[in-house]
């Protein structure tokens, strides 16, 4: 089972921006027979990159396919989104040593103790020829594993190997769903199942069961064997029971908040203060903050200031690890894997109207497009615009149907007639760009910023953080811009 990791109330930009591990410990095991403990890691190529949550909120409601569609139109324009397969590999003497318990799904290995081995890669480099056919019908399980790859005794995982075959079966209309196109093996299996409903195959012979020795399927005749599960050894007698390791709840939320940056605590703060300020009993609030107590007092007073509530005492605690091993690990910040350096992907409004001019226009669509970059024409209207020349600008999406959440920066391209500037639709697309801390550009004039109420200068006349104002910038100063993606320091500017 993969936990894709989100800072709080941060939403992935894409899928393809979204980093994955597995919160499950399985095994590895070699041709001797000999096992060590494993955990799963995928990392984007492209780094993590993240919503704030108002902006997810009208995503929501501009287009509520926004993360598949983005997904679907980067593999489609060739920037293929990639992944870094790398494992945590750590032997059961190590793992008894850890001060909290590697078979909790709830706990997870600091790379600080165990570094990422990356071993290969996994690019999307086409989109199913029939969604429902190859993405609906698709049927993953915890228990679909490969020679060299076994399980340990972690408890959710035994009961995710049930429920994802259960789940299954009714899902997808029976035990033959193995024989549905997007779930059979390339290469040909013959395990003498047969019969059951939903049948893909005609299986012929008489034999249905195995072992057997009809069908050469006699382990002790012909050396065939199915799947045997790694055989650890029990010294004693065991009980199956939770360890006290799994009462400690509170250390790695530690661990988590002070590996936070300070926007990204801003953003936990804002996220506890929403959720809490929707409880509608008081004593609840004062619980949740006693909890938080253990954790951080600056995380429960500041969430404390935002509903108007004193600070509790702090919860009592089951269990605390004498000494814990790491207390700050970097790659827990969202902000600490920014990825390849590029706008590859970035999909960029080229923002016009009467009084643009279509050589610049058209000559920074041309820059953006040659690195990658998906830029749009975007204006009041569909249709050809003829500015200060008599060349056209065709314009290609509507300011009403393409608010500013769905893009990842802005350019308006202005000028001596850009009236245009003050349309309440595009003053409110660029004050959302502002506040959502995304790269803007005004090329011609700032008329548009203006016309916002923004300014591409703090009081101390330095730049504005992510905002560029020229009267012709050129496409190398505009990448430099766009290649941050985002500037959190507006929110302290």
């Amino acid at each position: 089972m993969l936990m894709w990791v989100m800072s709080d109330r941060a939403i992935p930009r894409s899928y393809s921006t979204m980093q994955g591990f597995g919160v499950h410990t399985f095994r590895l095991v070699n041709e001797a027979g000999k096992s060590v403990f494993c955990k799963f890691h995928w990392n984007p190529k492209a780094g993590t990159h993240s919503l704030v949550w108002p902006e997810a909120v009208k995503i929501n409601g501009a287009d509520s396919d926004f993360h598949r569609r983005d997904l679907w139109d980067s593999i489609e324009a060739g920037n293929f989104p990639e992944w870094e397969l790398g494992l945590q590999v750590f032997t059961e003497a190590q793992a008894d040593a850890f001060s909290f318990d590697v078979l909790d799904a709830t706990k997870l290995i600091p790379e600080e103790l165990v570094p990422i081995m990356p071993v290969g890669r996994m690019i999307l480099n086409r989109n199913p020829d029939n969604f429902f056919a190859e993405t609906e019908q698709v049927a993953f399980g915890t228990a679909n594993v490969i020679p060299g790859i076994d399980f340990s005794n972690d408890p959710l995982l035994t009961g995710r190997h049930h429920s994802y075959l259960d789940t299954q079966l009714s899902r997808l209309g029976g035990p033959n769903f193995h024989e549905i196109p997007i779930n059979a093996p390339v290469t040909p299996v013959h395990n003498n199942q047969r019969d059951g409903i939903h049948r893909q195959a005609i299986p012929r012979g008489r034999v249905a069961y195995e072992p057997n020795s009809l069908g050469g399927g006699c382990p002790f005749q012909s050396g065939m064997r199915g799947f045997t599960t790694f055989p650890a050894l029990v010294a004693e007698d065991k009980v199956r029971g939770k360890p006290e390791k799994f009462a400690d709840h509170f250390s790695q939320a530690k661990l988590f908040w002070n590996s936070q940056s300070p926007v990204e605590k801003e953003h936990i703060v804002s996220a506890f203060r929403f959720e809490l300020s929707k409880v509608q009993v008081h004593p609840v609030r004062e619980r949740v903050l006693g909890l938080l107590m253990n954790v951080d007092d600056t995380l429960a007073s500041s969430i404390a200031a935002g509903l108007g509530c004193k600070l509790p005492k702090a919860q009592p605690v089951l269990f605390a690890p004498a000494k814990v091993e790491v207390t700050q690990s970097d790659p827990l910040s969202l902000l600490a894997r920014p990825g390849e350096v590029g706008i590859a992907g970035m999909k960029v409004a080229l923002l016009v109207g009467e009084g643009s001019d279509a050589k610049t226009v058209h000559s920074i669509y041309k820059g953006l497009t040659d690195q990658r970059a998906a830029p749009r024409i975007v204006s009041a209207k569909l249709g050809a615009l003829y500015a200060t020349s008599n060349e056209p600008i065709h314009v290609e999406v509507s300011l009403e149907t393409s608010p500013s959440v769905l893009w990842d920066a802005a350019i308006v391209v202005a000028g001596e007639q850009a009236a245009f500037v003050k349309d309440d639709d595009l003053v409110d697309f660029l004050r959302d760009q502002y506040r959502h801390f995304k790269p803007m550009v005004c090329v011609g004039d700032s008329s548009a910023f203006e016309a916002a109420g923004l300014s591409s200068k703090l009081p101390d006349s330095a730049p504005t953080p992510g905002m560029l104002s020229a009267k012709a910038a050129k496409v190398d100063d505009i990448v430099v811009v766009l290649s941050k993606r985002r500037y959190f320091e507006r929110s302290r500017s």
